[in-house]
């Protein structure tokens, strides 16, 4: 074989080998986060099943666990797994992460319900919960360093970026799996039962997925330092004991990942979250349309990631960025107008005020969707409004123990004064008090749910794919950019922590932090100050301290 045939089959060879990688990397991953979602998109069947038996006390708590195990526990599956794949290898951890998802997620399909085997089973959910949060934590940062440490320099960019598909593939996937199945069985018996079968056919995904990734070789990079005797024996130390690196991690996460962080859940789930609870328009609608968003916008993470190979990663992370900051106003504003054209005459013909004291206003911070915000006669008025999607202005009263009143047009409704009333007579009084202010709005026309007639279809999803676009700006280059920025010794660690405390802590949080400021204000756009903040500090602070990585060699 002449030397010019003998290059071109290692050439073959390599470039099949690369293939499989990105394949294999990628397809697990996507079914790890397909396991992950499906709890969001599943979770009032969830909790029908498994904390009705509860009093309310403990329903919330409980409830609250489920939600915070899934996005709090994150970063400690980062350092735990983290900390093992700098130890044994990049390809044995992910494959262990996988399991832990897979047969968790599997578990719940088989998990029977409370009324079957008492608080056991919101004790099992929840620690299912926790193992998820756990293994997704170890997940990303093994499948993205495994990857960038088998591409080429010029290509690492791109090959990385087809990792960062796989969080929008696996929601993509969810939906589509949960829809197909809704509309196959019919509600009554998706409810009852059905429910679970997205959940059990996990097994099969992790099958497939367990079986690909075991055709794959351990990390170049990992096997070179391994032989070498290089390999780091106290990665946590290394990672975060010593300035040098904890530097490094800092600039990260505030450079970058937080950035990163609030835009993805800004343009993928707060978008769906301001849809369905805001402007009202009904479940299965507004999953179809981020579905279709996601699908046209899905191949622009593979080409921001290819770009950053040609320009930089900093670049085109922080211009995602800046453009979110700048943008999110006016499109979310377009996207009332668009999804509820009722909803937003009404707010510009009949304003709503509620009149109350401030000191008798919380702050409605709740993730899980169970606090009933029944304290006090300002939580009363401003949780119903809120949660109809109905923007006010806030008017204060005195201290003098007036109740708070909405105003709408030139209606004013009393609300509740939950002082010494019993349960049953302030649930009376608060049903009372909620008729009288539905009936108001409806006169002043404010709509009880988007008219599926008046929705703009076309518009909303354009508006929800330039959302998905800015996604794809700042989420297709991160993963080299964390690969590259740490030593190959301690890489999984350091890249893994201020992912997930980026997305898991400030991305996951997110809706519910916006909601509440929603509430709180009365302005339905005042949640996205949220992102847009976080989004601008990240560039300011991006600007002046994050490196450019794309020349950088990751063999050190």
């Amino acid at each position: 074989m002449s030397e010019a045939a003998a290059e071109l089959q290692d050439h073959h060879v390599a470039t099949q080998n690369e293939k499989l990688v990105i394949g294999a990397s990628s397809l697990g991953t996507v079914f790890e986060w397909y396991d992950f979602y499906l709890y969001g998109l599943l979770l009032s069947f969830v909790s029908s099943n498994f904390l009705t038996g509860l009093n309310e006390t403990t329903s919330f708590i409980f409830a609250l666990l489920i939600f915070a195990a899934g996005f709090a526990v994150r970063p400690f599956g980062a350092l735990v797994f983290g900390r093992i794949g700098d130890l044994v290898g990049r390809k044995n951890t992910f494959l262990v992460t996988m399991a832990i998802m897979g047969l968790s997620t599997f578990a719940v399909g088989l998990l029977p319900s409370y009324g079957t085997i008492g608080i056991a089973a919101p004790i099992i959910l929840v620690s299912l919960r926790l193992l998820q949060g756990l293994a997704l934590g170890g997940e990303y940062g093994g499948a993205a360093t495994y990857v960038a440490e088998h591409a080429p320099t010029h290509k690492r960019g791109l090959y990385t970026s087809w990792i960062q598909t796989t969080a929008t593939l696996g929601l993509f996937a969810a939906l589509l799996v949960v829809i197909g199945v809704r509309t196959a069985m019919g509600e009554e018996a998706f409810a009852a039962w059905g429910w679970r079968l997205p959940f059990l056919i996990s097994i099969v995904l992790l099958g497939l997925s367990i079986w690909i990734r075991l055709k794959l070789n351990e990390s170049p990079v990992f096997l070179k330092m391994k032989e070498e005797g290089k390999t780091s024996k106290a990665p946590l130390t290394e990672a975060f004991g010593q300035w040098s690196n904890l530097k490094l991690v800092l600039i990260a996460l505030f450079g970058a990942v937080v950035g990163q962080a609030v835009v993805w859940y800004t343009g993928q789930f707060y978008a769906l979250f301001f849809l369905e609870k805001t402007l009202r328009v009904d479940g299965a609608t507004a999953n179809i349309l981020i579905a279709i968003a996601l699908a046209l916008g899905t191949p622009f993470f593979v080409f921001f990631g290819w770009l950053s190979d040609r320009i930089g990663r900093k670049p085109i992370i922080l211009a995602g960025c800046a453009i979110a900051a700048a943008s999110y106003f006016p499109l979310f504003a377009a996207l009332t107008t668009a999804a509820n054209p009722a909803l937003a005459l009404a707010q510009a013909q009949s304003p709503v005020s509620i009149t109350a004291n401030p000191a008798e206003c919380s702050f409605q911070f709740d993730p899980v969707g169970k606090n009933k915000f029944d304290g006090s006669s300002c939580d009363i008025a401003k949780a119903f409004l809120a949660k109809q999607g109905v923007a006010y202005r806030n008017v204060p009263l005195p201290a003098d123990g007036s109740v708070a009143e909405v105003h709408i047009g030139g209606v004013g409704i009393p609300a509740v004064n939950p002082a010494g009333l019993d349960p049953a007579a302030k649930k009376a009084a608060i049903a009372a008090f909620q008729d009288k202010t539905r009936l108001a709005l409806e006169v002043a026309g404010y709509p009880a749910k988007a008219d599926p007639a008046r929705i703009d279809k076309v518009m909303v999803v354009a508006i929800l794919f330039v959302l998905v676009l800015l996604v794809t700006m700042v989420y297709g280059p991160i993963a080299a950019m964390l690969v590259e920025i740490f030593p190959s010794r301690i890489r999984y660690t350091s890249m893994s922590l201020p992912y997930h405390i980026g997305n898991g802590w400030f991305g996951g949080f997110l809706p519910a932090t916006a909601f509440a400021m929603v509430a709180a204000t009365g302005d339905i756009y005042y949640g996205l100050w949220y992102p847009v903040v976080a989004a601008s500090a990240c560039v300011v602070i991006g600007l002046f301290l994050l490196p450019e990585t794309r020349e950088r060699s990751i063999d050190d």
